[in-house]
């Protein structure tokens, strides 16, 4: 690979989705999530806690692809299970892995995941390699789970087995993420997902006792609820320091795994300059930039009933390789 290139792709949004709004809302309201035939296991820590996946397609002969999601999000989240039958029907062997306290069930600890957790993603690979015998040969990450792969992927260098890397939509910078949030049209995902982050805080801690003395209510911006809760409990000092140690951008130029980014120039997650420029990534890294797309929006197609899914067509594209 030639590496360290920003290209641009042919991606095409459906001209009945114009605009990073509704490419990023229509899917998450409209898109719908197939059946799928998979095994949930709950994989016990040495913490104390757990952490839930489910497997699809165990006996296939393909290589073995771990996903990871976003913020809040879950094997239900809509780009969860469509990529997931995707991967199956061109043969992979799949594995989803829930962060923390996402599969519906509250972690036990009073700690959680976070942007920067990567310790987890380390014990689920050796989980799924000893588990399948087979080397986890990709990894895709989707927005906070994207995050979390390239830290990591930029901490260890050179994971054994491990062939090619996906990250889509990615926070780079945590900071300007927080911060284009509270502008605009974007200040409906902060209030969605702060609603979210908030309920999950509560539901956790009617079970266990809270280490932390405060109201999230009251905590109505990223940077308020990371500064309160996030940062806090997981041992950072606020949100500065999280959102410092924390954000992947700066580990990009270690990365040597063959890794691919898919960006859109419009997600209305990020500001401009959220993006990583040419000379920050390692020549392992392929940036593809779409003028369009919002946040993993990426929807085609020439009518709402026949809608296409880019985004699960291009990785399904870059993963065939590895055969």
């Amino acid at each position: 690979m030639s590496g360290a290139a920003r290209e641009q792709r042919g991606f095409t949004p459906a001209w009945w989705l114009p605009g990073p709004h509704l490419q990023t809302i229509w899917p998450v309201l409209f898109r719908p999530r197939p059946r799928l035939a998979t095994r949930l296991e709950r994989l016990e820590l040495e913490d104390g806690d757990f952490i839930d996946i489910a497997w699809l397609n165990e006996t296939a002969p393909g290589p073995t692809v771990l996903l990871l999601h976003g913020l809040e999000g879950s094997i239900d989240s809509h780009y969860a299970s469509g990529l997931m039958k995707s991967l199956g029907d061109a043969g992979f062997r799949v594995v989803f892995m829930h962060f923390r306290g996402c599969s519906g069930t509250p972690n036990r600890l009073p700690r959680g995941y976070h942007s920067g957790e990567t310790g987890d993603l380390s014990r689920v690979v050796a989980h799924v390699e000893q588990a399948s015998g087979n080397p986890v040969s990709a990894i895709v990450g989707f927005s906070l789970g994207g995050n979390v792969l390239l830290k990591w992927l930029g901490e260890r260098r050179e994971p054994a087995g491990l062939r090619r890397a996906i990250a889509v939509s990615v926070p780079y910078r945590l900071d300007q993420c927080a911060a284009r949030l509270e502008r605009g049209l974007s200040r409906i995902y902060r209030d969605y997902l702060l609603r979210k982050l908030r309920a999950s805080y509560r539901r956790k801690f009617r079970q266990i006792e809270s280490p932390l003395r405060v109201d999230p209510a009251g905590l109505k911006s990223f940077h308020a609820f990371d500064d309160r809760i996030t940062g806090p409990l997981h041992g950072f000092r606020g949100a500065d320091h999280y959102y410092a140690e924390s954000s992947s951008r700066q580990y990009l130029h270690r990365i040597r795994v063959e890794t691919l980014l898919l960006h859109a120039r419009d997600d209305p997650f990020m500001l401009a300059e959220t993006v990583p420029t040419h000379a920050e990534l390692a020549p392992s890294v392929r940036l593809e930039l779409s003028d369009h797309g919002g946040h993993v929006g990426f929807v085609a197609g020439g009518a709402p009933w026949r809608a296409r899914y880019w985004l699960d067509e291009r990785i399904v594209r870059e993963l065939s390789q590895l055969r």
